[in-house]
C-alpha cells in the first residue's frame, strides 16, 4: 500500500486514538496518509481542542487508567502531541471538513498549524479517498 485515506468522525479520546494510531503506524511504513476530520472530530484540529479530548460514555471512568497504560507503552497521552508526531513523519496530511468547521467554529484563525487546511468533503473524496489504495472510516 502506498496511500491511505481516513475519515475521522468522533472526538472522544479513545475513539480518535484508533485512526491516529493507524495513521502513525502506516506513516512509519512510508505510506502517504490523508485524513479528513468531520463532525465532532474537527474540534481536534482547533487550537486547544486535541489536548482537551476525553473518553465519553461507559469507559469515561477508566480514562486515567488508559492514559497511564499509554504512557507505560511510551505513547503520548495528549492527543495534540500525537498529532504533532503524525505531522512530523512527513507522511500524514490532516484536513478539516468545511461543513463541520462551519458548524463547530473552526476557521483559519484557530486551525492548528499541523492541519493542511479546511476543505470540502467532495474534494477530499474525489482527490484523496478515490485515488487512495485503501480507505477507512472511523
Amino acid at each position: 500500500m502506498k496511500t491511505l485515506a481516513i475519515v475521522v468522525t468522533n472526538d472522544a479520546f479513545d475513539k480518535i486514538l484508533t485512526p491516529l494510531g493507524i495513521a502513525y503506524l502506516m506513516a512509519a511504513e512510508d505510506v502517504q496518509v490523508d485524513m479528513l476530520f468531520v463532525n465532532w472530530a474537527v474540534t481536534a484540529l482547533k487550537t486547544g481542542g486535541a489536548s482537551n479530548l476525553h473518553i465519553d460514555g461507559r469507559h469515561a471512568v477508566d480514562e486515567e487508567k488508559m492514559r497511564a497504560g499509554m504512557a507505560k507503552a511510551g505513547l503520548p497521552t495528549d492527543m495534540y502531541e500525537l498529532i504533532k508526531a503524525l505531522k512530523g513523519t512527513g507522511c500524514v496530511n490532516m484536513y478539516a471538513c468545511s461543513m463541520a468547521a462551519a458548524i463547530f467554529g473552526v476557521d483559519e484563525t484557530n486551525l492548528i498549524p499541523e492541519a493542511e487546511g479546511i476543505v470540502g468533503l467532495a474534494w477530499f473524496l474525489n482527490e484523496k479517498a478515490d485515488k487512495a489504495d485503501h480507505y477507512q472510516y472511523f
